[in-house]
């Protein structure tokens, strides 16, 4: 392991050193939550009023496409999100945030989830306005096309496109496969060599097999994933009843100062509440809209509301699971010399469910962090189609995610997870800045689907219909 890590470039590191603390300490935090805030006013409040109509919508058939054939379901479409959403940010992230912001890190991440759950519906709404048909008969899309297309900005569609190939498709992917071999070497003491050949011949398996493939695996997978989890949690919480409310207040009081356990205290709270938040649920990080651009739903406001339950899901559930049984955990130290990652959700588990813990952690790290790779690499894979058409290079894309798979299961996590940060900040402020751009936009649309509801009709989007006028759109009846 020494050797791979030993290939990366001590300017590289630096780089990512600086970068970190110029985008976290002075602009991302901000804009997240000004921006959440907006969009909050803007929708009057969607992410709470509308929660019914977010269920209904998930249960909806698909719509058959031009060719005849069906499209990808919503449901589907929130499973890729979801697949990409859950993985090392619910398990090893949110350990992290709590041992390095105190218990507090929790309150802030369900506030970050809040108001980016409005940020999700935006953006997820206008990847629907702006997307496009493909070659096989379905559609694709998310922020590189509806900067290309709404703003008349193409060249910062480039930036975006290339800015979320590297982080999903490489970096994120990366960290994954590097949870799932530290949790195999712990738990087992296999090689993680051995584990990242396996994992670059699955990568390789489901990457070739196209969308469909991944959006059956991720359907499945999922679903099952968060039961269990979920169920466990439960379970522990049975066992632990008479610690729920002292725990909550904890949290509480941590995340306002009255209660510290980390040096900064409030300070460290919000940081690792709202980084590690926003890794995990990628509220207005502009990457979920790009499995919201391949359903066909009758109507955009569909998969909005959608990516916005699909925050919920990330955080106040599954997030909330694994800070629960951390927080629960007698042994649990804080700050920057305590054990972080997954570690401390297996010492957790351990603890709570005996010696079984730490082979369910084992068996939940690898599905969990397993569907991110696939969900990831959907990401970049639709960018690269942004950026060219040539199937040479989109080959040579595929074949770069499976070998950074076995990379990333072979390096230290360190350097890798700062470069994530980097790179998520950066899409996210590309992308925050776009969607607030076209809200206005995004509330028409929101209010065109709220018209028709109200009239007892099943929404359909016909964009010339809208009470704003609307161009670049090459869906939805329109021509290009």
């Amino acid at each position: 392991m020494k050797d791979f890590d030993s290939l990366i470039p001590d300017w590289f590191k630096a780089f990512v050193q600086v970068g970190n603390d110029l985008i976290w300490s002075q602009y991302l935090i901000g804009l997240l939550i000004t921006a959440g805030i907006f969009f909050t006013i803007g929708s009057k409040f969607v992410q709470l009023r509308w929660i019914p109509e977010m269920f209904r919508a998930i249960g909806e058939k698909p719509e058959t496409l031009d060719n005849g054939k069906k499209g990808i379901s919503p449901f589907q479409a929130f499973a890729i999100s979801a697949g990409s959403r859950v993985g090392t940010g619910n398990i090893a992230g949110v350990a992290t945030a709590i041992v390095l912001g105190g218990p507090g890190a929790v309150f802030w991440m369900w506030v970050i989830a809040f108001i980016g759950a409005a940020s999700a519906f935006i953006e997820a709404t206008l990847a629907q306005v702006y997307k496009v048909p493909d070659e096989e008969g379905g559609y694709r899309g998310g922020p590189a096309y509806y900067i290309t297309k709404g703003l008349n900005q193409k060249w910062l569609g480039i930036v975006f496109a290339v800015l979320i190939t590297v982080t999903f498709a490489f970096v994120f992917n990366t960290v994954q496969s590097n949870t799932i071999a530290e949790s195999l070497k712990t738990q087992y003491n296999v090689d993680p060599i051995i584990t990242g050949i396996i994992l670059a011949v699955l990568t390789a398996i489901i990457i070739f097999g196209g969308v469909r493939s991944i959006a059956n695996l991720s359907s499945v997978i999922v679903p099952v994933m968060a039961i269990i989890y979920i169920g466990l949690v439960l379970v522990i919480l049975i066992m632990n009843y008479d610690q729920i409310i002292p725990m909550i207040s904890t949290i509480i009081k941590s995340a306002f100062g009255f209660e510290q356990v980390t040096g900064g205290a409030v300070g460290a709270a919000i940081l690792q509440g709202v980084k590690r938040g926003l890794f995990s649920n990628e509220a207005g990080m502009g990457s979920a809209p790009n499995a919201a651009a391949t359903a066909a739903p009758p109507h955009p406001v569909k998969q909005g509301l959608i990516q916005a339950l699909g925050v919920f899901f990330d955080t106040m559930l599954v997030c909330t699971a694994t800070a629960i049984m951390i927080l629960l955990y007698s042994g649990l130290e804080f700050g920057e010399n305590a054990s972080q990652g997954v570690a401390v959700t297996q010492s957790a588990l351990n603890e709570h469910l005996g010696s079984a813990g730490g082979i369910f952690l084992t068996i939940a790290i690898t599905l969990f962090a397993f569907s991110s790779v696939v969900g990831n690499y959907y990401y970049g894979q639709s960018n690269i189609e942004f950026l060219s058409k040539n199937r040479t290079i989109l080959f040579i894309f595929r074949c770069l995610v499976v070998v950074l798979v076995f990379v990333g299961a072979v390096i230290k996590t360190e350097t890798v997870w700062s470069t994530a940060d980097v790179f998520m900040g950066l899409m996210a402020i590309v992308n925050l800045v776009a969607i607030i751009g076209l809200s206005n936009i995004a509330f028409a649309v929101m209010n065109d689907y709220q018209r028709q509801r109200k009239a007892g009709k099943k929404p359909v989007f016909k964009p010339e219909e809208l009470e704003i006028n609307l161009f670049g759109i090459e869906s939805w009846g329109m021509k290009k």
